[in-house]
C-alpha cells in the first residue's frame, strides 16, 4: 500500500534529525517508513476552547514521533517500534478529512505529524478540491524543520506547537533532542511569520494563528518560568499560551529513572507560573484546571474513524 514512494522519504530529512534514513525500505528515527500510519481520526473535545468549541476538534493522530519523550502520554502509538495504527492511502486521509468536516468538527487537527507531512499536504489538496472548508491545525512537538514548516505555508491555517524547554540539557534527558531549544525557537518564529495575527469567527473559533504549548514538568517551575518569559519576550500577545498542569506519570515512565517525574504538579507550582505569566502582560493565555491530569483524558487509539 505504498501510494507516495517520493524523494522525500528517500533520504529522509523531514525532522532536525536529519537521519537520511532510506523510508522507502526501512524506518527512520522516528519509527515508521513511507506508509502512512494512522491511530485514530474523531472528533476530541479537550484541546483549547478556540479549537475544540461546543463540536469537537476532528484529530487525526498519526503514529511514530521525531522526539522520545519519557513521560509521553501517547507512548503506544509514537514508541519507535510501536505497530498501532492501521496503514491508509493519501485518499483514504483525505476521506478522514471529509468525514470529520461532516461530523461538523472545527477543524482538522493533524497530531504529531511531522514525519508523514508529505502525505498530509497531498491529502489536504484532495479534500480541498473536494469541498474541505474548514481551517487545518498543525500540532506539533515544537521540533521542526524551518524548511518543512515554510512548504505547508499553504496548507496549514492554525498552528499549536509545544515549546517544551529552554534548557537543552532538559531536552536532551526528558526527549533525547539536545537541540531542540535552538529549532523550537526558529520554527515557532516561522510559524508566526507565517500566520500573522489571530483571526476567529463570530462563534470565537480560531481560523487563523498560532497558539504555543507549555506543559509544567515537576520540579520545573524556575524552567517553565523562563520558557514564558522568553516567548512573551518576543511575541507579546500576538500569540495564544496554552499553559498546561495536565502532567501525569504515565504507566509507561521508567519511574526508577526518573523518580522526580513520579508525582502530579502542585496546585502551588502551577498557580506560581499563572502568577508569573499575568505579571509579565499575557493576557491571551489558557489556564486548566487539574481535573485534566488523568489519564482517562488520553484518547483510546482504537482505529475509530479510520
Amino acid at each position: 500500500m505504498k501510494d507516495m514512494n517520493s524523494t522525500a522519504y528517500s533520504s529522509c530529512q523531514l525532522c532536525p534529525r536529519s537521519c537520511k534514513i532510506d523510508r522507502n525500505s526501512t524506518v527512520g528515527f522516528c519509527g515508521q517508513s513511507n506508509e502512512l500510519r494512522v491511530a485514530r481520526a474523531a472528533l476530541h473535545m479537550w484541546e483549547e476552547p478556540c479549537i475544540s468549541g461546543n463540536e469537537g476538534s476532528g484529530t487525526v493522530f498519526f503514529c511514530g514521533c521525531t522526539l522520545g519523550c519519557v513521560y509521553c502520554q501517547n507512548a503506544e502509538i509514537s514508541r519507535r517500534r510501536s505497530t498501532h495504527g492501521k496503514i491508509i492511502t493519501v485518499e483514504q486521509l483525505a476521506d478522514c478529512f471529509l468525514n470529520l468536516q461532516s461530523q461538523h468538527a472545527n477543524n482538522i487537527n493533524l497530531v504529531t505529524p511531522t514525519m508523514f507531512s508529505p502525505h498530509i499536504t497531498s491529502a489536504i489538496s484532495i479534500a480541498r478540491s473536494r469541498g474541505l472548508t474548514i481551517p487545518v491545525v498543525y500540532n506539533t512537538s515544537g521540533y521542526e524543520r524551518c524548511e518543512i514548516i515554510s512548504s505547508l505555508a499553504g496548507s496549514v491555517d492554525i498552528w499549536l506547537p509545544d515549546f517544551k524547554y529552554l534548557s537543552s540539557e532538559l531536552a536532551a534527558k526528558y526527549s533525547n533532542a539536545s537541540d531542540y531549544p535552538d529549532h523550537a525557537k526558529s520554527a515557532l518564529r516561522s510559524m508566526v511569520d507565517i500566520a500573522g495575527s489571530c483571526k476567529f469567527d463570530e462563534r470565537g473559533m480560531m481560523t487563523r494563528g498560532v497558539i504555543v504549548r507549555h506543559l509544567l514538568l515537576p520540579w520545573q517551575l524556575n524552567e517553565s518560568i523562563k520558557v514564558i518569559e522568553y516567548l512573551y519576550s518576543e511575541y507579546g500577545n500576538d500569540i495564544y499560551y496554552s499553559l498546561m498542569s495536565q502532567y501525569t506519570p504515565v504507566s509507561t515512565l521508567d519511574r526508577e529513572s526518573y523518580p522526580e517525574l513520579n508525582r502530579r504538579v502542585t496546585t502551588y507550582e502551577y498557580n506560581k507560573l499563572i502568577e508569573y505569566a499575568l505579571s509579565l502582560g499575557i493576557k491571551n493565555a489558557y489556564i486548566q484546571d487539574g481535573r485534566s491530569a488523568k489519564e482517562s483524558f488520553i484518547p483510546s487509539f482504537n482505529g475509530e474513524g479510520l
